[in-house]
């Protein structure tokens, strides 16, 4: 209708930054749950406090992340800055293996899940069921948080399986071409803390997405 405004919502949804490398031979936890403990390393920390401080991502009004522990450590610097808590919700973890040791990941594995979307091992989460997850998660913090900046906070293969929702994706050697609309928006390596900026109308439509290496 003629003289409305239509309220956008901006999304930033963010990978985490760089995990410490521990051993975890001895390690009774889960491999589920290392994967969850995972914490920064001191790089990590730094490149988190300095992305985080970018301008891109002045005044936002919420922040969330999945509940592991390098997306909350990477969470924490634009919550200190914009004075605001962080929302956890498993539903935004990574893609889950399904299996209890690395020797259990078969060879090629990356590669034919990422060209069959049913794939999957074990008690793991194929290409299909971590877009509905992410999808499920995304669409109820949009309808919370209508007219707002929203941060995300999540993981590499999630990010990707979530966006392949609205756009074309081409993954290979660890690179990423996101075609939205059929224009290229992103063409690069999910390096740490790397954000896709995703602006949705009314009735949660996704309007337009940019890449941006913070």
């Amino acid at each position: 209708m003629k003289g409305v405004k239509l309220v956008m919502t901006t999304m930033y949804i963010i990978r985490h930054s760089k995990p410490l490398k521990v051993n975890n031979d001895t390690n009774k936890d889960s491999l589920q749950m290392q994967n969850e403990k995972s914490s920064l390393s001191i790089e990590g920390e730094s490149i988190a406090k300095e992305k985080m401080n970018n301008k891109e991502l002045d005044n936002i009004d919420i922040i969330y992340s999945s509940n592991y522990v390098r997306t909350i450590q990477t969470a924490k610097y634009l919550a200190g800055r914009s004075n605001l808590e962080i929302n956890v919700d498993s539903e935004l973890g990574e893609r889950k293996f399904g299996i209890d040791s690395w020797d259990e990941l078969p060879e090629g594995f990356e590669e034919r899940q990422v060209m069959d979307e049913n794939y999957k091992i074990g008690s793991g989460e194929s290409q299909v069921e971590v877009r509905k997850r992410m999808y499920s998660v995304i669409m109820r913090i949009l309808n919370s948080n209508r007219g707002k900046r929203i941060a995300v906070f999540s993981h590499a293969t999630a990010i990707a399986f979530l966006l392949k929702q609205w756009c074309n994706i081409e993954i290979s050697k660890g690179k990423i071409n996101v075609k939205f609309n059929g224009k290229t928006v992103f063409n690069d390596i999910l390096n740490y803390c790397v954000s896709f900026k995703l602006e949705f109308d009314d009735n949660n439509n996704l309007v337009s997405v940019t890449g941006i290496n913070l």
